[in-house]
């Protein structure tokens, strides 16, 4: 890890902001229609900043697609997650697996090893994740319900894994790495609005307008949480930026006990706090 502060800085920040985008996509009720609204305002805030950067290199494109396609991989398996179970549940098990995920797959791809203080910290942090999701009833069907939300929760981590060590591979790639985040959000909408259009012909506007404008600031938060990811992708180990991230399962825990009424409890609450510790160990490994 460099000894500069700056890439721990910009995985909290991402942090704060993935939270945020993640719980204006849970809110919003029509968790589909949602992220195509996030994923759209994500495009277009970074439209302003395309004459600006230089366009990816000539060899470089089928990488960047690639990178797109691993976006896409991940944002269904969310989708599907946040529609099953509440974010308080899901949340932890996507995002807290993520960074074993990515120092998996780093190792092959990336050529990074943990230390031995990181394997440690992956261990407490997967811990911890057992404990936050046990479901939280004994009725059968809500059982069964945690059980498939936890299985699209899981999918949606190897997920982020896969996007984070192929987004780490590209953007060192790139000449200037701000190239990869204008071109990686101009081209991630597409995927999801097709199928959204699909799937909700006909209901696409009345189901967009009550989401519109929570989802597009959602949307921002979300520019703002990747952008600050991907430079620091540039700066460090692909695995130590995803594992100080994603203490944003901290962060979107509290936005759903206060504002989606979701049940926390000392149980989630030592977790969740078990779960950070050992991802920051990870993170200070390096």
């Amino acid at each position: 890890m460099s000894a500069s502060a700056l890439p721990a800085l910009l995985a909290i920040f991402s942090a704060i902001t993935v939270a945020i985008a993640n719980f204006t996509v849970k809110r919003g009720g029509d968790v589909l229609t949602a992220r195509m609204i996030v994923s759209v305002a994500m495009g277009l805030t970074v439209v302003p900043l395309a004459p600006f950067v230089p366009l990816p290199p000539a060899d470089l494109w089928l990488a960047l697609l690639g990178a797109v396609a691993a976006h896409w991989v991940y944002q269904f398996a969310m989708i599907r997650a946040l529609h099953r179970g509440d974010l308080s549940l899901v949340f932890p098990v996507m995002r807290g697996l993520a960074p074993m995920m990515t120092a998996i797959l780093a190792m092959f791809v990336l050529d990074e090893h943990l230390s031995p203080l990181g394997v440690a910290g992956l261990i407490s942090a997967s811990s911890a994740l057992l404990v936050f999701a046990l479901p939280s009833g004994r009725d059968p069907t809500q059982l069964r319900m945690d059980r498939i939300a936890l299985g699209w929760a899981v999918a949606t981590s190897v997920g982020v894994g896969l996007y984070s060590v192929v987004d780490a591979s590209v953007a060192r790639q790139m000449p200037n790495p701000y190239t990869f985040i204008v071109w990686l959000f101009l081209l991630d909408w597409i995927g999801i609005t097709v199928v959204t259009l699909y799937t909700r012909r006909g209901e696409v506007i009345a189901r967009v307008r009550p989401q519109l404008k929570a989802a597009f600031w959602g949307g921002v938060a979300g520019t703002l949480s990747y952008g600050a990811a991907i430079i620091a992708f540039t700066l460090t180990d692909a695995a130590l930026v995803t594992a100080l991230r994603e203490t944003s399962v901290v962060f979107a825990a509290l936005l759903a006990w206060a504002f989606l009424k979701e049940g926390f409890g000392p149980r989630r609450t030592i977790a969740a706090a078990v779960l950070a510790s050992g991802l920051v160990l990870l993170q200070v490994s390096g």
